[in-house]
This record gives structure tokens, sequence and C-alpha cells, in this order.
């Protein structure tokens, strides 16, 4: 799988004297919690709304009717969270040490990328079935990450070279937000009235993940990279999400002020975006993607602002992809996946062009490479203005 290995910066991590091939010689930056001051963000947050990333009780409930009436469209995203289900199965083990290899790919990686989204397709499967079953499978995999985890670590490249540390950071910002959107819903949502039953033990614990996840690694992306690309808005979703699961204006807002400043510069006011025009068909996807995922959680808590930003600058930057994929841009993309964020940027937009892209590939799983959410077929498929 592919990755995007930042340029090279590791006197900030004061590990250049000891860099070697060998991870076991690299060591982690200094904790860097959120001390900041009050944010100046207009998110408008005063108490948060749970479930609060990406889904929201109103809109889990409307999906999970109309799957169980038999609403052909939406049974048709819901068979995308049983068939990643049962293409993988809940695990019994978990790593405490994740290896990252940039541009590359290593066992524990691969695994706590499938596992967060696992746990996330378990959390809708018992939003819609109210299977006790798949409750306890999400909860099994997120105490499994609670009480294992312990940090990230790196391997060498597929070359040979080492993989710098501020890798881990992007790593960390990929599967936060996706753990705290599973979470948020075993912990918070009902099905007729009744929790998953996730003790307050281990809520506590996996509250702790989340802050070494925040701390030892998310926090760090802003001043790893000099470059403004996805590292940047996926930094910001990750700590929009874990400000939601901590009920913290502080960390929210913090991401959510990122995200403002950094999207003009991903994307341009034309909806050009800069990753499809200097790198590939992907990496531009994660910008979006991320994106789209943190104004969707701005939406949900009660704030369209990041929709609307800039001209509505993420349509804008989708438009430019459906060009990229009908090969009427610079960048031929015909036939490249298609991130699942089409999907929840159409639901809200609503725009012909929009359209033309997300039934290039409907229903929508996830992506290849597991770096973001998915299943948004089912979750956002024409679900309107309900959050």
């Amino acid at each position: 799988m592919t990755h995007f290995t930042a340029l090279p910066r590791l006197a900030r991590l004061g590990l250049a004297a000891a860099i070697t091939l060998l991870s076991s010689c690299q060591k982690e930056a200094p904790a860097t919690p959120d001390t900041d001051p009050a944010s100046t963000a207009d998110s408008t947050i005063t108490t948060f709304r749970h479930p609060g990333v990406v889904n929201s009780t109103a809109s889990l409930n409307l999906i999970a009717a109309q799957a169980n009436a038999g609403d052909a469209t939406r049974t048709a995203g819901y068979n995308k969270v049983v068939d990643y289900m049962n293409q993988y199965s809940v695990p019994t083990s978990f790593p405490a040490v994740v290896y990252v290899v940039g541009s590359g790919g290593s066992p524990t990686e691969d695994q706590i990328r499938r596992d967060a989204i696992l746990a996330y397709a378990c959390a809708l499967r018992w939003v819609k079935t109210g299977s006790a079953t798949y409750a306890g499978q999400a909860k099994q995999i997120l105490n499994g990450y609670a009480y294992n985890f312990q940090r990230y670590s790196t391997s060498p490249k597929p070359d040979g070279s080492p993989t710098e540390f501020r890798q881990t950071y992007l790593e960390a910002s990929w599967v936060a937000p996706t753990f705290v959107a599973a979470a948020e819903i075993i912990r918070y949502y009902q099905v007729n009235g009744a929790g998953a039953g996730w003790s307050a033990t281990d809520v506590a614990k996996f509250s702790d993940f989340l802050n070494n996840l925040k701390n030892n690694y998310v926090n760090n992306v802003p001043g790893a990279i000099s470059d403004t690309n996805n590292w940047q808005v996926s930094y910001a979703y990750a700590k929009m999400a874990l400000g939601v699961w901590f009920n913290s204006t502080t960390v929210y807002d913090s991401g959510y002020d990122f995200m403002l400043q950094t999207m003009p510069q991903v994307v341009y006011s034309d909806g050009a975006l800069k990753e499809l025009r200097d790198r590939d068909c992907v990496h531009p996807q994660y910008s979006l993607t991320a994106m789209t995922y943190a104004a969707e959680t701005a939406r949900i808590q009660g704030n369209t602002a990041l929709y609307e930003a800039n001209g509505q600058l993420i349509k804008n930057g989708w438009n430019k992809f459906e060009d990229a994929e009908a090969g009427n841009y610079s960048r031929n993309c015909s036939g490249s996946q298609i991130f699942p964020g089409i999907e929840t940027a159409y639901n809200y937009y609503g725009t012909s062009k929009l359209a033309s892209l997300r039934d290039r590939q409907d229903p929508y799983g996830v992506p290849g490479d597991k770096t973001f959410l998915g299943f948004t077929s089912f979750t956002h498929r024409s679900i309107g203005t309900v959050r």
C-alpha cells in the first residue's frame, strides 16, 4: 500500500544523530498535551451532541429504520458493512507496539487500520440489528487497544531505508477518528432504549488510549512537516473527533481552527487540488475525505461553516476530482478508486456533478488502504439534513 513519507526534518525530533535502520533506536517526541489558551474559533459549540462524529442519533435511527423496513438503497449500503465483517474476523490479540513503514506496511500497521474500521462496522451492525453480539464485538476491539496498545514505532521501508518517526503522527491521525466514531456509537447510542453496556472502567481506559494517540502522535503533526497537504487536514479532522469524545472545546476548536486555515491551501479557490496537480489520484482524496468528515462532524454539532467555507471549497474540490475521473483534467484518474467521502459530500450539496462522481462506484465501502472510515452509502446516502 502507498504511504506519503514527509520530507526530512528529523532535527525537530532530536533523532538525527541516532537514526538507524532499526526501529528500536527511534524514540517518541515528548508528549504535547492540549494546553493552548482558549480558541478563537467560531465553532459555536456549547454542548456536544453524542454520538457526534460523522453520525448522530437521529441519522442512525433513520438508516436503521429504513434498512429494517427493506429499503433497497439502504440495504445495499448495509451489505458493505456485512461484506467487511465477513472478510475480517474480530481479533483475539492486539499489538502493544504498532510498527509504521513508510511507503509500505507492516502486520501491526495493517491490523490497527483494519481493526479501527472493523470496530466501526460492528457498531453499525449493532445499530441496524440490535444484536448484542455485534456490540460485544465492537467492545472487544475497542477494549483490546485500550488495554494493550502502548506506542507506535517504525520499521525500515521496503528499500531498506529508515522510516521517519513522524510518519507515526499521520498514522495516528488516520485511525483516531475512526476509533472515536465507533466508540461514540457504543458509548452513547441506544437500540430500543438499551445501550451497549460498555462499562465506565472500560470507557476510561479507552480514553487513556485516545489521549496516548492525541498527546504523543496526533498533536505533533503541525510542527512535523513544512509542506501543506493531507497531513494537516487529517490532523484537524482527528482533533475535532477527539474533541467530541473528550467533550473538550479546546481540543475540538484547535482542529476546527486549523481546518479553516488549511483548506484553502490544499484546495484552491477554483477547486483545483494541490495534490492532484503535484502527486497522484489518491492523496487529494485523503484531503477531500478528511475535510468532508470534519464538515459533517461540525454539522452534527450544529455548524455548517466548514461545508460553506471559501465558496463551498469542499464541493469545488470534489468537482475537480470528477473532472479527473472523467479524463477531463491534466491528471487522468479514470478508473481509480473513489473514496467514500464523496457520498457524504453529495448528501450535503446534492449537485448533479457530485452525483455523477458518486454514481461511478456506488455503493461505497471503505478505501482499499483503510485510512478513513467508510460505509457511507449505508450511513449517508439520502439522509438529507437530519442530524
